[in-house]
């Protein structure tokens, strides 16, 4: 139950996406899917934005020529997410004893151009805007775009073992070998390190590394 919110039995879930009254603290304990998400602050409400995926590396840019997989991939990596929170938004709109934080999971991909990755870095820089004018849009609302960081995922399997660039593609496996990759829990600590804090500008792209 949730009481004296209205949202009665209201529960986190481990899906892909999800909404829920947040704790008065953030509790790192509670642990975030790999990739990142999202929770909220103070007695408010948060959402978790889905993961995505990275796409078909194989493929360089000029190997894009069926419009119906580039517009597949950005209707499950841009348009569902924005869809998503402008729905979780609604149904907890502003009020004054609920304080609502966004987190979009970004990469460094959403700043940097990546070669074969014409899918993946599209779709961040995407989401990372969409979040921005949320935060300009919605004044209320605190909005972080994280980048975890490279996570030993199986998104980073597919990315070390099928980018079609091989220059990336043996920078992606030596980080694996050489140990480099960044642990989940400590990313995941970090993001809500940085929530807790509450000291980001509404909107801001944070990477792990900063």
């Amino acid at each position: 139950m949730c009481p004296d919110r209205g949202f009665p039995g209201l529960r986190p879930h481990s899906g892909p996406s999800a909404v829920s009254p947040a704790p008065a603290r953030l509790n790192p304990a509670a642990g975030v899917p790999h990739g990142g998400g999202a929770e909220g602050t103070g007695g408010g409400a948060g959402t978790q934005v889905p993961r995505g995926s990275i796409g078909d590396v194989s493929k360089m840019f000029v190997d894009f020529s069926d419009p119906k997989e580039v517009t597949d991939y950005m209707m499950f990596n841009v348009s569902s997410p924005l869809c998503l929170t402008a729905s979780l938004l609604k149904t907890f709109p502003r009020r004054p004893d609920l304080q609502r934080v966004v987190v979009n999971v970004s990469s460094l991909a959403a700043l940097q151009p990546f070669k074969s990755w014409a899918l993946y870095c599209s779709g961040k820089a995407a989401r990372d805007m969409i979040f921005r004018v949320l935060a300009e849009e919605e004044k209320d609302v605190r909005v972080l775009n994280y980048a975890p960081g490279p996570l030993d995922t199986d998104m980073h399997v597919v990315a070390r073992t099928q980018t079609a660039d091989q220059e990336l593609r043996r920078f992606l496996m030596d980080r694996k070998e050489k140990g480099k990759m960044v642990d989940i829990q400590v990313s995941a600590k970090k993001m809500l390190d940085l929530l807790e804090a509450d000291a980001y500008k509404s909107g801001d792209h944070i990477d792990f590394f900063d």
